[in-house]
């Protein structure tokens, strides 16, 4: 009888790494999505704007079983609107799909198809990553507008990838820079003499509560923290009639509402200082939304864990780099202040260039003298007031917590920002400047650009036209 042969050390070692290669593919494919193991798998780096919620990797891959190449681009073009169709509609996006379903466009849609996301915007691709944070092909303008030289003069001999150049043209977003409104808006002044921001409700209302609604609500808990139930009394909370366990223990709440009972007891709720987003969106449902499309909350909005600021690529502030990102990291728990999570709350965590000369800045200035007095509300400058712009919706008014809105392309901040107080061309001269925006706006803008003059040169031309027909045909 022949016994085995005894493996070799070497295919020992071999059979070992291959088992635990195996092990660790099968794991990561099965396990959750926030463990490490997955990230082995990243096809390549994920872009700036992505790169919070790569691990969940089903929001925009397919995993029910679907292979081909069609369907899998249609579960990317789904998974593309769910996050950013409600910013294209406000945007009132100038390349929707649905502009490409008319059979006219049909030899063009070979060469670049406009109706799918993906024909510009790829993940994992490093390489072709702008530092927009995008993958945009320089030329995907020239495939549809290679003629406009026929029909704009003014555009003649231009580089056919010098379309996107701020100031000029959006592929969606273009509300500060079509034609009719550079023109409306040209040889405005470089600070107009209205210069104001939107007020909040409270600003407007003012921030007195009547002594009734303030006698109607006491600490609901006995042996609540003294120094917390005075800056609590103080707070928009307790004007509005907001309670400890409103917030601490939702679930009692309810409880009690749906028992009419007094107590908690018997209802298996315990006491939470951790204070969930769904809370909070119980009354700032605007605010929670937008907060959950932007960079600080969109990994919950994928059902990942709260950013950690060590996870932000701009550089950050080495003492903060354990705090989680939720509501209470600038509004503080029982201190209704707004000012502090305007400015102090952002550079707590940012350390980069731009917001490090913020406080040397003219706009700081005229937030220290809105602070002390000095101005009318609405004409200081904060963080927020550029990268949270406050909206205006019918008699009310709220923060935009979406900073991603107004980020980028830098040109959207144009018409929701900077025009509340510059006039159009002056905007546009500033944000084209990316050194300007390192040092905070702290100078006026040296370069120009020639998109409002050129609209405005248009127009008057195409006026005096309608004119001399005018005359022509009164003769």
């Amino acid at each position: 009888m022949k016994l085995p042969v005894p493996a070799s050390p070497k295919f020992a070692v071999w059979m070992v790494m291959n088992m635990a290669i195996a092990g660790v593919a099968t794991y990561a494919l099965v396990a959750p999505s926030t463990t490490v193991a997955r990230r082995i798998f990243l096809p390549g780096e994920t872009t700036h704007g992505h790169y919070q919620i790569e691990l969940a990797c089903n929001q925009c891959h397919q995993t029910n079983g679907g292979n081909d190449e069609s369907n899998a681009s249609n579960v990317m073009q789904d998974a593309c609107l769910r996050c950013h169709e409600t910013d294209l509609d406000t945007a009132n996006d100038t390349h929707p799909a649905s502009k490409f379903n008319d059979p006219v466009h049909a030899d063009l849609l070979k060469t670049l198809d406009a109706q799918s996301c993906l024909s510009c915007h790829r993940e994992h691709v490093a390489e072709r990553t702008l530092a927009m944070g995008l993958t945009i092909p320089r030329d995907y303008c020239w495939h549809c507008h290679q003629d406009v030289a026929e029909s704009r003069v003014s555009h003649e001999g231009m580089r056919y990838d010098s379309c996107a150049t701020t100031g000029c043209h959006n592929y969606h977003d273009n509300r500060a820079l079509y034609e009719k409104y550079l023109d409306e808006h040209h040889g405005e002044a470089d600070i107009l003499d209205d210069a104001t921001l939107i007020l909040l409700t409270s600003q407007q209302n003012g921030d007195d509560q009547t002594q009734e609604t303030q006698t109607q609500v006491v600490p609901d808990i006995s042996d609540a923290d003294p120094q917390i139930v005075r800056q609590w009394s103080s707070s928009a909370h307790f004007a509005a009639g907001v309670n400890c366990t409103q917030c601490h223990q939702p679930e009692a709440e309810d409880s009690l509402a749906n028992h009419g009972t007094t107590t908690t007891a018997g209802f298996g709720t315990a006491w939470n200082d951790h204070v969930a987003l769904d809370t909070c969106r119980q009354c700032h449902a605007r605010q929670s939304e937008t907060f959950l499309r932007g960079k600080h909350g969109m990994r919950l909005a994928v059902g990942l864990p709260e950013m950690q600021v060590a996870m932000a690529r701009l550089p950050m502030r080495s003492d903060a780099a354990h705090r989680q990102l939720n509501c209470n990291s600038c509004h503080a728990a029982h201190v209704d202040d707004v000012q502090y999570a305007a400015v102090d709350a952002c550079l707590g965590c940012h350390n980069d260039d731009h917001s490090l000369a913020y406080l040397d800045s003219s706009h700081a200035e005229l937030w220290r003298q809105e602070r002390s007095g000095d101005i009318d509300a609405g004409r200081g400058v904060t963080c927020a007031t550029c990268h949270m712009p406050r909206v205006a919706t019918g008699d009310d008014t709220f923060v935009n917590h979406n900073q991603n809105s107004v980020l980028r392309p830098v040109e959207t901040m144009v018409r929701d920002v900077c025009q509340r107080c510059h006039g159009l061309e002056f905007s546009l001269n500033a944000v084209a400047d990316p050194e300007l925006a390192q040092t905070c706006f702290d100078r006026p803008p040296e370069q120009t650009v020639t998109s409002v003059e050129m609209a405005h040169e248009w127009f008057e031309q195409r006026r005096k036209r309608q004119q001399s027909r005018k005359r022509s045909g009164s003769r």
